[in-house]
């Protein structure tokens, strides 16, 4: 009888214990420790942000302010390789659109704590690189408030390309969040423009007493060819997309001028299918000339095998660097093996190694 009282007065005694840490500890402690961090993190990231529009983050960062809960607000980041070594120039291409749109943000009246842009560069943060699995740069990721990344969450940078304009776009699917995007002033189109004007009033005014020239066929197919050429070989594409010249491998040098992939192409790749272009026109013209014009016969026989042999040998050039772009693709001419260089690996891939 005696030991059941004392387990009795035990049971009291911790109940009572228990109901005074219950009445003493303030309620929430935990819930309030969380808030009391989220409001460091959100802080701390104000005040990076009023330095700068895009934070640059290495590993500790990214996995603190980032990844790791709690957060109530989203992160934009670019993964890139700005380091001269690197010879990523679509990088920092990239990144100057990147910062148009972060200076959009961080000045508009809409600025608030609920979105951030950061940047992680693999020479400050190889590991984030490691962990996410990734090898290509740069890349956009949006990491949402609650929740982990979706596929929707990475830009498609190969199919829209990074224009200030389309990544403003995407944040408002991912987030909801508007941003007007502001340019700075760049004035060197109207000049362009002002001195092609002048240079062409100029030689209108000296020619004013002979303007025969105006009324030349060839100059003016001439000029239409150009356009054409200009037009075809992806020109505009670059304009927009703004690609690198061209990619050097890094670890054996060899220099590529041909995309390996058909949603993407080099400034050098355009210039080649340009010339390639006009060497086949230039073909098609002789060829005409051999079967129209009147002289001599052996002329016209010259003419004709040179013109031939031009359509020849340069469309074989053209179609086996289609076929080496859209892989799959079942007929060649003349050539059979991809002629040029040509590289579907990524800027990091190669240096990560």
């Amino acid at each position: 009888m005696a030991s059941v009282w004392a387990k009795s007065v035990v049971n009291l005694q911790v109940l009572a214990v228990f109901f005074c840490l219950m009445v003493c500890l303030p309620p929430g402690g935990g819930q309030k420790k969380k808030e009391n961090l989220l409001s460091e993190k959100v802080d701390q990231m104000m005040e990076w942000s009023s330095r700068r529009s895009v934070i640059r983050m290495n590993g500790d960062k990214f996995r603190r302010f980032v990844k790791a809960p709690p957060r109530n607000y989203s992160v934009i980041v670019m993964f890139t390789a700005l380091q001269p070594q690197r010879q990523c120039s679509v990088c920092r291409q990239a990144n100057e659109e990147y910062q148009v749109l972060a200076n959009s943000w961080r000045y508009s009246s809409a600025f608030s704590n609920k979105l951030f842009f950061t940047v992680v560069d693999y020479d400050e943060g190889a590991d984030v690189f490691q962990q996410l699995n990734m090898n290509s740069a740069p890349t956009f990721m949006h990491f949402p408030a609650k929740g982990k990344p979706k596929r929707a969450d990475t830009f498609d940078l190969q199919r829209i390309g990074f224009a200030s304009e389309q990544l403003a776009k995407w944040i408002a699917d991912r987030t909801d969040v508007q941003i007007r995007v502001f340019r700075p002033p760049n004035y060197s189109g109207t000049i362009a423009l002002a001195l092609l004007v002048s240079l062409v009033g100029g030689l209108l005014y000296l020619r004013r007493n002979n303007l025969e020239f105006i009324y030349n066929k060839t100059g003016w197919a001439m000029a239409a060819l150009c356009v054409v050429f200009a037009m075809t070989s992806g020109q505009m594409w670059n304009h927009i997309r703004g690609p690198p010249y061209a990619h050097k491998n890094p670890q054996n040098g060899q220099v590529s001028y041909i995309h390996g992939s058909s949603q993407a192409q080099f400034v050098a790749e355009s210039h080649i299918i340009l010339l390639l272009n006009a060497a086949i026109t230039m073909g098609m013209v002789l060829l005409n000339e051999a079967a129209t014009s009147k002289g001599d016969v052996g002329k016209r026989r010259i003419i004709c095998l040179v013109g031939l042999g031009l359509v020849v040998f340069f469309f074989s050039f053209l179609l086996s660097i289609f076929r080496s772009k859209y892989h799959g693709y079942p007929y060649s001419f003349v050539f059979h093996e991809n002629v040029f260089n040509v590289t579907q690996a990524s800027l990091l891939s190669e240096q990560t190694q």
